[in-house]
């Protein structure tokens, strides 16, 4: 049974109406909606799988009076003040699935929403800034190509990308090729920010010709106390450079591992995080004068090149971010850098470097894809190139 709201004057109720009295109506609606003097003391729940708004209007509501608002659907639903009234909220008037809260006149024309669903999303400036739509739900999108701070001006909840910095490829020389670097780890997921963030972009590893001095790619990271966000930067790619030190470089481990070259073939870089923020590099050969391993990506193994081929093998695949950005085409980060050789490995989705051909030197991957660099072909002492820096994507829904 439910209330038979309004009552009338002289209206008798039963027993089973008074013990009901706070079963409201539900007043299902499957578009946006304006509300009506009528809403009041009811439910308005909304049920759209698109973003949708509910209007507050003025001069329709007395002081005092209350709507609980709701929504079941899967597209957002936004509280919005309608011409002449003022919404007030500590949170957010966007209610995502299953949110909801209780709208409370001060006035005619002056309201105050209290959220009742837990935490809403929050609101904050940084970066570069832009509004997006995934799945017919409305964000501002701060993308951060470089160091910076992500100024919270609403407590609530962000939802983040993290990408950090590739791995630089593997130095080669006369007779043994470099292997690809490792591409940076991706971090993604859902957080609470009630004070400002400092957003550090991870730098991409450096390549050189001199044996042990290629690094490994930087972590990329939201906050600076405990309980920060954190990718693993990539590792670098192993190399071989008896002409300047008579010995061998192992390969990197980090976000994504590094690929291997010639002499210690299987000490392959592995993921710090397993498989969690990337996949492992690729195992080389024991053979002089042939393709090197790539390095790992975002979403599979670098390549591996255990035969006598003198082509490099492709550093792993890269994850694909448009999704998450609301990009209108496909738009890879953190692809592992090719093993170079005679022939130099493809760069993990064409963001990860392509290994060197022959006597050249390994391709940098470019800015902020995260890419791992590609490894130094064999036929004369080359580094390999450098690792493509982080980048971090920071969204609220509104």
């Amino acid at each position: 049974m439910t209330t038979p709201f309004p009552f009338t004057a002289g209206q008798v109720l039963t027993a089973g109406q008074l013990n009901n009295i706070s079963t409201l109506i539900i007043n299902d609606k499957t578009d946006s909606y304006t509300l009506v003097a009528g809403d009041v003391g009811e439910r308005v729940i909304m049920n759209k799988a698109t973003a949708t708004t509910i209007t507050v209007p003025n001069s329709v509501f007395a002081t005092g009076d209350m709507v609980m608002l709701a929504n079941k659907g899967a597209g957002t639903c936004t509280v919005t003040a309608g011409a002449g009234t003022t919404v007030s909220v500590s949170g957010s008037l966007a209610l995502a699935q299953y949110g909801g809260g209780t709208l409370l006149a001060l006035s005619a024309s002056t309201f105050i929403f209290f959220p009742q669903s837990g935490v809403s999303y929050g609101t904050a400036t940084g970066g570069s800034s832009s509004s997006i739509s995934v799945d017919g739900v409305n964000y501002t999108l701060l993308s951060f190509t470089s160091d910076g701070t992500l100024t919270v001006s609403t407590a609530g909840l962000f939802d983040f990308y993290i990408v950090a910095g590739g791995g630089s490829g593997g130095v080669g020389q006369s007779n043994v090729s470099g292997a690809g670097g490792g591409a940076g780890g991706v971090l993604t997921g859902t957080a609470y920010f009630s004070a400002n963030q400092t957003i550090d972009v991870g730098a991409g590893g450096s390549a050189s010709t001199t044996q042990n001095a290629a690094t490994n790619g930087l972590a990329s990271v939201i906050g600076s106390t405990t309980g920060a966000l954190s990718a693993a930067g990539g590792g670098r790619g192993g190399g071989h450079n008896s002409a300047t030190s008579g010995g061998d470089t192992n390969a990197g481990n980090g976000g994504s591992g590094g690929g291997t070259t010639y002499s210690i073939p299987t000490n392959l870089g592995k993921s710090v995080a397993d498989t969690i923020q990337g996949y492992d590099g690729g195992q080389g050969s024991t053979n002089v004068s042939v393709g090197a391993a790539g390095g790992g990506g975002a979403t599979a193994v670098g390549g591996s090149q255990t035969g006598a081929s003198t082509t490099g093998a492709a550093g792993g695949a890269g994850v694909d971010v448009s999704t998450f950005i609301g990009a209108v085409s496909a738009l890879y980060k953190s692809g592992g850098g090719g093993g170079g050789g005679s022939t130099g490995g493809a760069g993990g989705s064409s963001v990860g470097g392509a290994g060197g051909n022959g006597s050249t030197a390994g391709t940098a991957a470019a800015a902020n894809t995260g890419g791992g660099g590609g490894g130094a072909g064999y036929g004369a002492v080359n580094a390999g190139g450098n690792g493509g820096s982080g980048i971090i994507y920071i969204r609220f829904k509104v």
